[in-house]
């Protein structure tokens, strides 16, 4: 495949080619001693301990260059911020030879090249803390330029590229103009961080489970499917970690969690990607009553550390995590919210609902996912602050224990957060025969062609009928979570690198 360069390409080209004839490597192979960070030196200079900063060693990438003459001013980029070097040609080069002067700082650097360079920190006449450069290597060629965007005098964007198909599919690009991004995804570390902290100090047990699975199960989706060549079968990529997870309970663990990387062959939109990732935890012994309580404690546990308070700022609305959460039956949602009660309805009654209420169903659905729709179209996106709507019929759920004392019901709830789901979580069924009949009757939703009909897993029954003890587990969407807390509209802000259309290369 042949490329067509642009003319700023084709004279970057020009440039590395006289760089290398002048017996100077542009992507040296050498360590290259940093010493300090942007921020370290901002934070830490000053004429008290200005000694301390005599033999600094920065490198970066280069964002502004202003020709003076024989004396630059080059404005780097590093990981933590921007920061300003003052290059002067006889400092750097001494004496009559100025090949290096006139081949590389002169004629040889462009934006977006990384250099190194050492030298002194002092304070300029405009006040700015600077390093007044002794020597510079040049560690990185750029040979494409970066688009052009306007910076104030510190160098930050004030007039972002925000082209989504550009900045989802050139993340790299995204990162270097729009620094601001880097700390959507700094945020998303630390609260994964906080989660695995606040599981380890309360005794959970990290695990890893197959994403390659024979049957995907756990949840009901549209999985992946590809073929495994030396064992001539076909596999799924996971849609959920669950029946795994359970299957360590029955096997004797009390607390295990793994951050799951799931895939779901579904629509795309602004909270769904096909690849995304779910935290999932299951306790044995414990019931969904405590799983609300543990869960108001994690989510206040969030805010706090990425926040230090928590009131969120989410859009034009402010979600406050401090416990306790409203709880609602999710019928009693639906009446809440449209005055018509549907608890007793069969499937054609709840089809009239949706005919009603010009809610589009397929015809091969069945009861569980009619609610499922109504409680969509009508009722989840009223709830702004955290809400636990509770206690699902049981078609709804043919993973969860049936409700100790409602008839018809199991002890399930989801956590909504500015009108999504954000967790999802069961007193978890462990009566082998009980799911067994479960499994059968997602079996004749498949039949009907119910594309996201959960398989029947034989080996999890097996493992049933061993016996697992009472438990409750839970699912928390962990991009959607960082959406909330990095007061992000899109999946896509909080995904470094998500799915995109190929894209069509001349």
């Amino acid at each position: 495949m042949s490329v067509q360069l642009s003319e700023q390409e084709l004279i970057r080209r020009e440039k590395l080619a006289k760089i290398k004839a002048v017996g100077i490597e542009p992507y040296p192979a050498a360590l290259y001693p940093v010493t300090y960070y942007s921020t370290d030196i901002k934070a830490n200079f000053g004429e008290a301990n200005k000694d301390a900063f005599q033999n600094v060693c920065v490198a970066g990438r280069i964002m502004s260059i202003n020709d003076k003459g024989k004396v630059f001013f080059i404005k780097i980029q590093d990981s933590k911020g921007i920061f300003q070097l003052y290059v002067k040609r006889d400092d750097i080069c001494p004496g009559d030879d100025k090949t290096f002067w006139d081949h590389i700082i002169k004629h040889g650097i462009d934006l977006g090249d990384i250099i190194g360079a050492t030298g002194f920190v002092f304070i300029t006449k405009t006040g700015e803390i600077s390093l007044h450069t002794q020597t510079i290597t040049l560690l990185t060629k750029s040979l494409k330029p970066l688009p052009v965007v306007k910076r104030d005098e510190e160098g930050n964007v004030y007039d972002e590229v925000t082209d989504p198909e550009f900045r989802y599919r050139q993340r790299y690009v995204d990162l270097i103009i729009n620094p601001a991004v880097k700390e959507n995804f700094v945020q998303r570390t630390q609260l994964i961080n906080t989660i695995r902290t606040f599981l380890n100090e309360k005794g959970a047990l990290e695990v890893d489970t197959p994403v390659l699975q024979s049957i995907p199960g756990g949840a009901a989706a549209k999985p992946f499917i590809t073929h495994h060549n030396a064992l001539d079968i076909p596999l799924y990529l996971r849609i959920a970690n669950e029946l795994y997870l359970k299957r360590l309970i029955v096997g004797g663990f009390d607390w295990v969690y793994e951050f799951s990387r799931n895939f779901r062959n579904e629509g795309m939109d602004r909270t769904h990607n096909p690849e995304f990732t779910v935290l999932e935890w299951y306790t044995a012994y414990k019931d969904y009553f405590w799983m609300m309580e543990i869960t108001e404690q994690l989510m206040e546990k969030i805010a706090l550390a990425l926040h230090g308070t928590t009131k969120v700022q989410v859009g034009e609305t402010i979600i406050n995590f401090k416990a306790p959460y409203k709880r609602i039956s999710i019928f009693d949602a639906i009446r809440e919210n449209t005055g018509i009660d549907i608890s007793a309805m069969d499937e054609a009654g709840l089809r009239a609902v949706c005919q009603q209420m010009h809610i589009d169903v397929p015809g091969n659905i069945g009861k569980g996912k009619l609610i499922d729709e109504i409680f969509g179209a009508t009722s989840e996106h009223k709830y702004k602050q955290p809400t636990f709507i509770i206690d699902y019929p049981v078609e709804m759920s043919p993973l969860t224990k049936k409700h100790r004392s409602k008839s018809g019901l199991v002890e399930r709830f989801e956590l909504m957060v500015n009108g999504k789901e954000i967790a999802n979580a069961y007193s978890e069924l462990n009566d082998p025969i009980d799911q067994r009949e479960r499994f059968e009757e997602q079996l004749k939703l498949m039949q009907r062609g119910d594309e996201e009909a959960m398989y029947i897993d034989y080996d999890f029954l097996r493992a049933l009928e061993y016996g697992m003890p009472p438990t409750s587990g839970i699912g928390i969407g962990i991009d959607r979570l960082c959406m909330l807390m990095t007061n992000q509209p899109s999946i896509q802000d909080v995904l470094l690198f998500p799915q995109m259309r190929p894209e069509k290369m001349e």
